[in-house]
């Protein structure tokens, strides 16, 4: 079994066991009210079942898996209304983009594995953010394939920056910024093993029912073991899941310094059963 790479104009596709595991597209076209950016959309399992959704119509901007942030000194790179202390949902002319500068991707019989360097810039094209970030296709195994997701995000603005959530604008069990997961529409109402809303864990999964063909598939979140996060996670009215930078209390990042974070996302077949998840995370360390 090897990896492969199927390269578009504004997309890259890896493939293995004949099933495109993922689309990344690194040039997207969208409105600027969903704050444009990268996402990978459609993810898939080893039995082909697409375990992202897009676009839906309640979040247009939700696509697949992104890295986002929902406030960053006020400027909003999630997409949507802000969330203002006291007014609730606000729409304003804040809403920021990542743009994709350089990429590259290799792969061979192991893993696949796609390096991008991304610019963050305000509304009003001021660049505030320099980012590295790796995605690497690894692990497939019987039922089973990994993607690791590592980004460094450098403040290159002249000015420190804070990181926050609806969360930190006093919005309760609403802090969701970060690396971002949107199910499937037929995931609403599925299964959350693991630490609930604004806890804290080393891992978190996701157990949903397709509709149309008789099969579930499960999503195992492993975050980052070097800064553990509070989770932000729906399956009810959204399934969503979101290992937050900044649930409830903000994250600053002074000038030239770098923050940096890893996360696993295992997509398997089936239901996956408490003990089978534990033995997983047992037996693939870091």
């Amino acid at each position: 079994m090897s990896f492969a790479l199927l390269r578009h104009e504004d997309a890259l596709v890896v493939r293995a066991r004949d099933v495109d595991l993922f689309r990344y597209v690194h040039r997207p076209v969208m409105d600027a009210f969903e704050a444009p950016k990268p996402y990978l959309h459609p993810v898939r399992t080893l039995a082909g079942d697409v375990v992202t959704g897009y676009r839906p119509h309640d979040h247009r901007w939700h696509k697949g898996i992104q890295m986002t942030a929902s406030w960053v000194s006020g400027q909003n790179f999630w997409g949507g209304g802000t969330y203002l202390r006291g007014r609730g949902y606000v729409d304003l002319p804040n809403l920021g983009t990542m743009r994709s500068r350089t990429l590259s991707a290799t792969a061979d019989h192991a893993r696949a594995v796609i390096t991008e360097e991304l610019a963050w810039h305000t509304m009003d094209g001021e660049r505030w953010i320099d980012e590295r970030r790796t995605l690497t296709a690894r692990d497939v195994e019987a039922d089973s394939w990994t993607l690791e997701i590592a980004t460094a995000l450098t403040n290159v603005h002249e000015t420190a920056l804070v990181f926050g959530s609806p969360g930190t604008q006093g919005r309760e069990l609403a802090g969701y910024s970060g690396l971002f997961w949107r199910g499937p529409r037929d995931f609403t109402g599925g299964r959350v093993i693991g630490p609930g809303m604004g806890e804290k864990g080393a891992w978190l999964a996701f157990l949903g029912t397709h509709d149309e063909v008789d099969r579930s598939s499960t999503l195992l979140f492993l975050d980052d073991p070097d800064t553990p996060c509070h989770w932000f996670v729906r399956s009810e009215p959204i399934p969503a899941v979101n290992p937050s930078l900044a649930f409830d209390k903000e994250l600053p990042l002074a000038p030239g310094e770098t923050l940096a974070r890893r996360y696993r996302i295992v997509v398997a077949d089936g239901a996956w059963t408490p003990e089978r998840l534990a033995r997983h995370v047992e037996e693939h360390p870091w």
